[in-house]
């Protein structure tokens, strides 16, 4: 079993499918030297250039690869390869590469970006056809090069709970560097120890008001993924020592969510998915199934929350086995 039925990879399919493609509204992380640099996102990024923002639309294609090898069969493949082949060119793919070459350009998208196209990358990876893989891999090399100096020269983590969020970034190019690249897979379980492993007690003051991300439970994934199993068990029984008692409390309260029109304040709708994510794999499924039916339903509705959803549902989802999915999902309007 997957952990995703034909029913729930259709409505995900077409709501990714409805936005990876659409151009504007647009937010560009783009920094100009001049005139000259003033140009659509079609033309900085002829891959990318849908879903809002780059990095949302690098893992929508994610949502849409990962659909397609689960449900091959489903009338929503069929257009996934089509639109991935015409969209994953070597033309399109050295455009993007280019991109990064540019002297202000060094922080694109880092580290969030760069940790969804190495995840993006192993997911094309496992599908028969490799074709979609070759074209990435360029992207995934220079990518896997710039994880590879910013950790020699990030001295502190970043504890947030967005898009710089260190942990977060590093539970998915570990996994993308186990299969293409050990040293650097060692690299990212040696900082990781150094900078976490001294935690204790975690307050969680979290969320924060924009928050995607759950700085305390991400960083404890992390750690799961770089200890051994004894040495995970001794290191979470410090760091969350009275999880027993449901505490801190704000870790097992669903976020509320005051308005999904606005981009930052839908932020905390991903963070009960991303949270359901990590209770889930760190053995908690009564939580993450509260956490699951508080976000499910609204994945689609507003363009400020559906632009990128979907994607951390589906992480929720394939880590989640439990939860009746299907009737929390709404059809996208669009």
């Amino acid at each position: 079993m997957t952990g995703l039925s034909m029913e729930t990879a259709a409505r995900m399919a077409r709501i990714a499918l409805g936005h990876v493609a659409q151009e504007y509204p647009h937010k560009l992380d783009h920094v100009l030297g001049g005139d000259e640099d003033a140009r659509p996102p079609r033309e900085l990024h002829p891959v990318f250039f849908g879903s809002f923002d780059w990095h949302s639309c690098v893992h929508g294609w994610w949502t849409l690869l990962t659909v397609r090898r689960l449900h091959r069969d489903s009338a929503e493949a069929l257009e996934i390869e089509r639109l991935a082949d015409s969209t994953f060119t070597a033309e399109k793919i050295a455009v993007e590469r280019a991109y990064l070459d540019r002297p202000l350009s060094r922080g694109f998208e880092r580290p969030y970006g760069w940790a969804w196209l190495l995840y993006l990358h192993l997911e094309a990876a496992k599908h028969a056809d490799q074709s979609w893989a070759g074209e990435l891999a360029p992207l995934a090399s220079a990518f896997a090069d710039r994880f590879r100096t910013y950790l020699q020269i990030l001295t502190y983590p970043i504890r947030a709970g967005a898009h710089s969020n260190t942990a977060f970034a590093l539970v998915l190019a570990l996994e993308w560097a186990e299969r293409f690249d050990e040293p650097l897979a060692d690299l990212i379980r040696s900082r990781s120890r150094h900078w976490f492993t001294a935690d204790r007690d975690a307050q969680a003051w979290e969320p924060s008001g924009d928050d995607f991300l759950s700085p305390t439970l991400t960083e404890a994934l992390l750690m799961q993924r770089v200890l051994t199993e004894e040495a995970f068990g001794e290191w979470f029984g410090h760091f969350l020592p009275r999880i027993d008692q449901r505490r801190p409390e704000t870790l097992f309260t669903p976020a509320t969510v005051s308005d999904r029109s606005d981009g930052k304040i839908a932020h905390l709708d991903g963070l009960n998915l991303s949270r359901a994510w990590c209770w889930r794999l760190l053995g908690h499924q009564d939580v993450a199934e509260e956490h699951l039916a508080a976000a499910l339903p609204h994945v689609a509705g507003d363009y400020m929350g559906e632009h990128w959803l979907q994607s951390f549902a589906l992480l929720a989802l394939l880590a989640t086995r439990t939860i009746q999915a299907d009737a929390l999902i709404p059809p996208s309007p669009h």
